[in-house]
């Protein structure tokens, strides 16, 4: 038996500042918080790179400026990115010991931009995660999405009640759960690691 347990990372593994993000997102390209959402988080902009939308960062850059109409340092993306996260040691702890119970796999709604950088972005997860280090832009859909619940399950091949997932959307904990995994509402760093404990001794 090979359990398999899916993390996901902004307000779980990290708290996420999404609007200090966007602050430094209007620092580096002059556009308002209000331009930034018509222009680019919409279904064509940053909800379709989540889904896989483009195939590599470069593609993901080019379709930001375009949109945008001003050109973004890659660089300096990746620096406001991971400027808006902080690690959460407690859940981290937790992670290792799913990693100690079975294999741990990262799902975060991002696109590939963020994928091709993560090691930058969350080096803590690095020793825990090795290369299991994924975005929704991987798997060609996102959460909530039932299919990119199944399509993480058949990269693994793992059956649905082998996987835990862990997500602070109860959205995104729907959606896993309807394919048949077992889904923890994150709360709190002790219930996160009691939640993995008592599924792994269900199994």
């Amino acid at each position: 038996m090979s359990l398999l347990f899916i993390f996901d990372m902004d307000d779980v593994l990290y708290d996420y500042d999404w609007s200090a993000r966007m602050a430094g997102m209007t620092r580096m390209t002059g556009l308002s918080l209000e331009q930034l959402r018509e222009r680019w988080w919409t279904p064509e902009g940053e909800i379709a790179a989540e889904a896989g939308g483009f195939a590599s960062g470069a593609h993901y850059l080019e379709a930001l400026e375009a949109a945008l109409g001003t050109p973004v340092d890659e660089t300096e993306w990746v620096r406001v990115r991971g400027e808006a996260m902080t690690p959460r040691p407690g859940c981290l702890t937790a992670v290792r010991r799913a990693a100690e119970l079975g294999v741990v796999t990262l799902l975060t709604n991002n696109g590939v931009l963020a994928a091709e950088h993560l090691p930058t972005l969350a080096p803590e997860l690095v020793d825990i995660f090795g290369h299991h280090l994924y975005t929704t832009s991987h798997y060609g859909a996102r959460k909530p999405d039932p299919l990119v619940f199944e399509r993480v399950l058949a990269a693994y091949g793992v059956p649905a009640h082998d996987a835990f997932f862990a997500d602070d959307m109860p959205e995104n904990v729907a959606g896993a759960e309807s394919v048949g995994i077992t889904a923890h509402l994150y709360s709190s760093p002790d219930e996160l690691l009691e939640a993995i404990e008592g599924f792994a001794a269900g199994r």
